[in-house]
């Protein structure tokens, strides 16, 4: 497993101080949501002293209760203790801002900012581990994972991106769809694509989160091309050879599915025939 749940959700058994029953709960007053981003948390009955966190970005259309309900994330709550940040879009597609340049920046604002003052609260309320701190989602959720690791290395330690596309790949300042980006038809070379994650946070030198990508071969609304650019581009943010160390085939025991690692620091699974709604391995990307 890229991020071992066993290894990652250990802690003491002790609970925290939480709501009073083990349900989806939205907080009104977490801080500042540029866009009107809501929040929803799930603390499981079980949670540990000083819980990791993991944020699950639901899709286009989708909303906060759409991912805790159709997920496997808040069984692997319960199981480890862990806590779940559900964020649900307001727009009147479900999507996620992916485009702006307000987004695209540390602290710019937008979506992404609302995410992050939601960890932000999530760390301060119920006493958190700013260390252990996880992004996952589908599709736009997918993308916005990319987007939350890129602009915010100093929050998050590493994601998986289910049928994403790369950060930046959406920028744009007039359109929240990039049918050229959707469709596969951008290619950049390793360090362009770097340079736009290195660009939304200036001058940071620190520790840079993990990435875990996966896609479907037959995906039709964000093509599979968009899995290879991803590959390109977090190698290189992660500073990583591009020639993978270990390749495995029939992952999972799902024919013609491939997981490649490239070190440490990225793993790439490709889903074999599998559409833009590919199969959700939660455990896996734990």
């Amino acid at each position: 497993m890229f991020f071992s749940a066993s290894s990652i959700f250990l802690a003491a058994a002790s609970l925290v101080s939480t709501v009073a029953a083990a349900s989806l709960q939205q907080v009104t007053n977490f801080g500042n949501s540029p866009s009107g981003a809501q929040m929803y948390i799930y603390i499981p009955d079980n949670v540990k002293t000083n819980p990791p966190i993991l944020v699950g970005i639901h899709w286009c259309t989708g909303s906060a209760q759409a991912f805790y309900s159709g997920t496997g994330y808040k069984t692997l709550a319960d199981t480890y203790g862990f806590i779940v940040i559900y964020p649900s879009a307001i727009t009147t597609d479900g999507c996620w801002d992916v485009a702006s340049t307000a987004s695209l920046t540390h602290n710019g604002g937008g979506d992404s900012l609302a995410i992050k003052n939601m960890v932000l609260y999530a760390i301060s309320t119920y006493g958190a581990d700013a260390s252990r701190v996880y992004a996952t989602g589908h599709s736009s959720g997918g993308m916005m994972t990319n987007v939350m690791l890129g602009a915010y290395p100093d929050i998050f330690k590493a994601g998986a991106a289910f049928a994403g596309v790369p950060f930046g790949c959406f920028a744009s300042d007039t359109s929240s769809w990039s049918t050229a980006c959707a469709t596969g038809q951008i290619t950049k070379t390793p360090e362009e694509w770097g340079a736009l994650v290195r660009a939304a946070y200036p001058g940071y030198t620190g520790t840079r989160p993990k990435m875990q990508l996966w896609h479907g071969t037959e995906d039709d609304t964000l093509y599979f091309h968009n899995f290879e650019e991803e590959i390109k581009q977090w190698t290189n943010v992660l500073g990583v050879s591009q020639t993978p160390t270990s390749t495995e085939n029939n992952f999972l025991g799902y024919s013609g599915w491939v997981r490649t690692k490239y070190g440490t620091q990225v793993e790439a699974i490709k889903e074999q025939g599998q559409p833009h709604n590919l199969i959700i391995v939660a455990d896996q990307g734990l």
